[in-house]
């Protein structure tokens, strides 16, 4: 009998579209393209969100310092999907305020076209931010695109107030604007599950090894799993990898594209909470880059982000000592009790692959996304460089622009405030879904049950189903993670390991010790056979 190596590979019907990757931007795509009846196939080699996707700020934001680049589009763009995104995904992304202390001594990155202009025209300024050019700034933010849920920006005096408690006496005065939180990973993981619910196979740990293509102008896309080899025919290909979009293009597909994607390495820490308020901080340095400080997991404070090159998608990133070592020195010139290595109680890195637009430093390189249809071997591939989180769903959009110039659509654009899974509430509501699951719930504790609104939104109701007490959702392996939610993770969310749990669909990874982790990953192995037989 022949080695399952050696079976040949099987062949699936023609699909209308297969999407390589599944991070924010495949995942967004997926479920667009599925929703205007395309016949959609998306294959992620590892778990969703497992790379750049899960390794963000936490931010739907419109980028207030890329104003600064004169990034106006990019902006507005992202600025207009703010309220847009709040409205269909109240329970993973809420507003939030941002602190911006002033001193006279901000600095402009040297080599922004803002900084330029000044330096040209008010040589005098020596490179410094005025308090008015900043007030500009928020003033744009503000109206570029069209705010109707968020407050506007204001003034606001540091002295014997909350936000002034925890920095340094120097600073009096400080700005406050608008912007949101999202929680990234789970932004992924509920776009799959719409895409799947219109019709998509959504096939994770699934590789893409080749691609090629047939006589018919059909493309013969070879995927590998733990178990198998086959093939699956599309009649295009979406080009969504990330980090690795040039690894496909190059080495899977072998076009020859002039095409190229820069990546850049962004590291965060989380420390301890560093401060009682819920709002975050942006932090200007003396060398021009800015961080941010965040409430995180309602116990702990996010410090972030570095700009790195980062030269090799197959190399792992991680937040190497020297940034670790900048994000503390950067975040004490503003906090009253310095900011250490002792503080840090993880740290995470991401690689943005964003388009190559020749400038001259990691930090200065675009943000925006760009999309190119390749038809160079005959049959068409859409690669896609870049993107923000915030932009995901108009990217997702563009995408389908091109698509429909290959493919026919069903339907028009249709995903603005169509809520995702569990986001069926007011984007104002998730006060009274807490109280409500409170009152029906008297066991959980506050922690639990905000823990679980802000994952699962409506939707937490049904993995509670008729519990009376803690011990009716079965075993309990620590921080409120309890066999009734893993198994929903198995079944509905497509988490298969410990790590897959703790560290993309929740952050529990923060509070679970080794031991409680390794029991964890030894019961989802032990039961992944039966769960998942009890769920068909």
């Amino acid at each position: 009998m022949a080695q399952a190596s050696e079976q040949k590979p099987t062949v699936e019907t023609t699909h209308d579209l297969l999407i390589i990757g599944g991070g924010i931007n495949g995942c967004g795509i997926a479920r667009d393209a599925a929703g205007r009846g395309l016949s959609v196939v998306l294959c992620e080699k590892a778990d969703l969100a497992g790379a750049t996707s899960s390794a963000s700020t936490k931010l739907f934001h419109g980028g207030l310092r890329y104003l600064e680049y004169f990034e106006f589009r990019l902006v507005r763009e992202a600025l207009i999907e703010r309220e847009t995104l709040l409205r269909a995904m109240p329970h993973i992304s809420w507003p939030m305020r941002f602190v911006l202390p002033y001193h006279k001594d901000m600095r402009f990155e040297s080599d922004t076209p803002t900084s330029k202009l000044l330096s040209l025209f008010m040589p005098w300024m020596k490179g410094r931010r005025p308090a008015w050019l900043i007030r500009l700034g928020l003033f744009l933010y503000d109206n570029l695109g069209g705010r109707k849920i968020l407050p506007a920006t204001s003034t606001l005096s540091l002295k014997d107030q909350p936000e002034g408690a925890p920095l340094q006496a120097r600073f009096e005065k400080a700005y406050e604007y608008s912007d949101c939180w999202v929680e990234d990973s789970r932004l992924v993981i509920l776009n799959a599950r719409d895409a799947e619910s219109r019709g998509a196979q959504v096939l994770t740990r699934t590789e893409v090894v080749s691609a090629a293509v047939q006589p018919d102008g059909t493309w013969q896309i070879t995927v590998k799993t733990e178990d198998e080899t086959k093939t699956i025919r599309a009649k295009m290909l979406v080009n969504a990898a990330g980090p690795w979009v040039g690894d496909v293009i190059h080495d899977k597909l072998r076009l020859n594209s002039r095409e190229n994607v820069r990546l850049v390495r962004g590291s965060h820490i989380v420390t301890r909470k560093l401060y009682d308020h819920d709002k975050c901080y942006f932090f200007q340095g003396a060398d021009g880059r800015i961080i941010f400080a965040i409430p995180y997991e309602q116990d702990f404070t996010l410090i972030g982000t570095t700009d790195a090159e980062h030269d090799d998608p197959s190399r792992a990133p991680f937040c190497t000592e020297e940034e670790r070592d900048y994000l503390c020195a950067f975040a004490s010139q503003y906090f009253e009790r310095p900011v250490t290595r002792d503080d840090v109680v993880w740290s995470y890195s991401g690689v943005r692959p964003l388009y190559d637009d020749g400038a001259s430093s990691a930090t200065a390189a675009t943000r925006d996304y760009t999309l190119k249809v390749d038809r160079s071997v005959g049959a068409p591939v859409l690669n896609i460089f870049g993107g923000k989180i915030t932009t995901y769903r108009r990217l997702a959009e563009a995408a389908l622009e091109h698509i429909g110039t290959v493919l026919p659509l069903a339907k028009g654009k249709w995903t603005a405030g169509v809520p995702l899974p569990g986001g069926d509430f007011a984007h104002d509501g998730g006060a009274q879904l807490v109280a409500d699951l409170h009152r029906d719930y008297p066991f959980l504790t506050d922690f639990w049950v905000r823990r679980l609104v802000r994952a699962y939104g409506t939707e937490a109701r049904t993995i509670l189903g008729q519990a009376r007490s803690a011990g009716d959702l079965g075993h309990d392996f620590g921080a409120t993670l309890t066999e009734a939610e893993v198994i929903w993770l198995m079944t509905r969310e497509y988490a298969r390991h410990a790590e897959d749990v703790l560290w993309r669909r929740s952050k529990l990874g923060l509070r679970l010790d080794e031991d409680q982790t390794a029991k964890l990953e030894a019961w989802m192995a032990r039961n992944v056979a039966e769960v998942l037989r009890a769920a068909e």
